[in-house]
């Protein structure tokens, strides 16, 4: 997929609420016809980034840059991009058609180009043939393609989805996810999606920014947070991990539990006390005696796909996911591939910690 120039440019975007920071000099660029997430968890400041993004909230400090032009004081009626919220914001009493056409009447267009049109983005959003139809009368999944469709009609550069699956089950949000993919290529603008579901934003994104506490903790694309997190917040918050205190002997060498361990990264210096990443489905379990780490399996769950299993080994529960199943009280071995081992720096101070893991 080509991405292309920036089409947004966050620059050191503050704001407060009530004397709290929430978003504190953010800088942040999205390029055109990228899917991008703002992920983290509640009070992170991902919604209020994008509520600045659509013209709803104005930073106490910054600006904000749309293709070239400072936008930071435009209404968000003069922005050329559309949100779609959690809460659909459906006019009950008008039809599927009379919502979609709300935007275009006030702007002044034809009847025949408006007619066209919600033709056009009902075909979109597979619901050709609901025109007449009141929204109360519609299930939660028909009325966010209708939100979606009511966006996509003003032609926006930019898509703002704020948490716009929440409120579905699980079935219609995996099915949402792809329509929402398709819809983004068909379409070819950039979309915009605020998320505290790490599936959803590792399934739909291009770039994954992951935030906390007003900054961003990471950004890349699904595959880099998840393989390689910068820092324990992420590691913990982007799926199930296994986080150790260990020691790094030297390059290439990690100690973890009294265990030394081949590892494939280097630069941290020699004997430096380092946070170690493993995920639970890299951890092999083998015979006793086989593997570096001879353990006793305390706990186990079936998870569909997987085994989950929790494993006491070196006065360490290791949360294993595995396709076939060791019993409760089974003697067995732990090893794992230095390629995934993921070694990473201590917090600096205290605080530093708190951004890292608090949530």
């Amino acid at each position: 997929m080509h991405l292309s120039k920036n089409l947004i440019d966050l620059v050191d975007i503050t704001k407060s609420w009530d004397g709290t920071c929430v978003l504190d000099e953010l800088n942040l660029s999205i390029k055109e016809n990228e899917f991008l997430t703002l992920l983290g968890p509640s009070g992170c400041g991902k919604s209020t980034t994008l509520r600045i993004l659509g013209g709803f909230v104005t930073p106490d400090k910054g600006r904000v840059i749309f293709d070239g032009e400072d936008i930071t004081s435009l209404p968000p009626n003069k922005r050329n991009l559309n949100t779609v919220f959690q809460k659909y914001a459906l006019f009950p009493h008008m039809t599927v058609e009379e919502n979609i056409a709300f935007g275009l009447k006030i702007s002044g267009k034809s009847d025949a180009y408006i007619k066209d049109k919600i033709q056009y983005a009902l075909k979109l959003v597979n619901l050709d043939g609901y025109e007449k139809r009141k929204p109360t009368l519609l299930s939660g999944g028909q009325q966010q393609r209708i939100a979606i469709a009511r966006a996509i009609v003003n032609e926006p550069k930019v898509l703002l989805l704020d948490e716009p699956l929440g409120a579905l089950d699980l079935k219609l949000r995996q099915d949402m996810q792809y329509e929402l993919i398709r819809l983004k290529n068909e379409l070819g603008i950039t979309f915009i999606y605020v998320t505290h579901d790490q599936e959803e934003a590792l399934t739909m994104s291009d770039t994954v920014v992951v935030m906390n506490q007003g900054y961003i903790q990471q950004m890349g694309t699904p595959e880099q947070i998840y393989n390689e997190p910068e820092n324990a917040f992420v590691a913990d918050f982007i799926g199930d991990s296994n986080i150790i205190d260990a020691t790094m002997i030297q390059d290439e060498l990690v100690e973890i539990l009294g265990v030394k361990f081949p590892c494939v990264d280097s630069g941290f210096g020699n004997n430096k006390p380092v946070d170690v990443v493993i995920r639970p489905e890299d951890l092999i379990l083998g015979t006793p005696g086989t593997g570096r780490m001879d353990g006793t399996v305390t706990h186990v769950i079936f998870k569909g796909v997987h085994y989950e299993m929790e494993v006491m080994a070196n006065g360490f529960e290791w949360l294993v996911q595995s396709t076939k199943a060791f019993p409760v009280g089974t003697e067995v071995s732990l090893d794992v591939d230095p390629y995934n081992i993921q070694i990473m720096n201590k917090p600096a101070s205290e605080d530093e910690k708190a951004v890292a893991i608090d949530e």
